[in-house]
């Protein structure tokens, strides 16, 4: 059991260091093709948008009172508030929905 841990770390640790040098190795040439470099462009949002958004919902005691609040931040910043408003108004939708459900 003890000495899994340790393969267990050994092979994380050869995972994430191949991701980060293979590129670094077998990429020397500017990329040119159009779709892979929007397709990079786009990893760290879509990365954050995966980590973040089942945290949103799941970190209430009621998921129906995380996707309300998602919904709500989502309406008031397209409304044109900005993070300190949205991030009241989502604490406080998830509040008063706790209250009540």
């Amino acid at each position: 059991m003890k000495g899994e841990v340790y393969i267990y770390i050994l092979v994380a640790f050869f995972v994430s260091y191949l991701v980060r040098v293979l590129p670094l190795t077998l990429i020397r040439k500017p990329i040119k093709n159009v779709f892979i470099r929007s397709f990079l462009y786009y990893v760290p949002y879509v990365t954050l948008a995966v980590m973040t958004f089942p945290a949103i919902i799941y970190a209430t005691q009621s998921p129906i009172a995380g996707m309300v609040a998602l919904i709500v931040s989502i309406v008031v910043s397209l409304l044109g508030a900005g993070l300190f408003p949205v991030a009241c108004i989502s604490c406080l939708t998830v509040l008063v929905l706790e209250f009540f459900i």
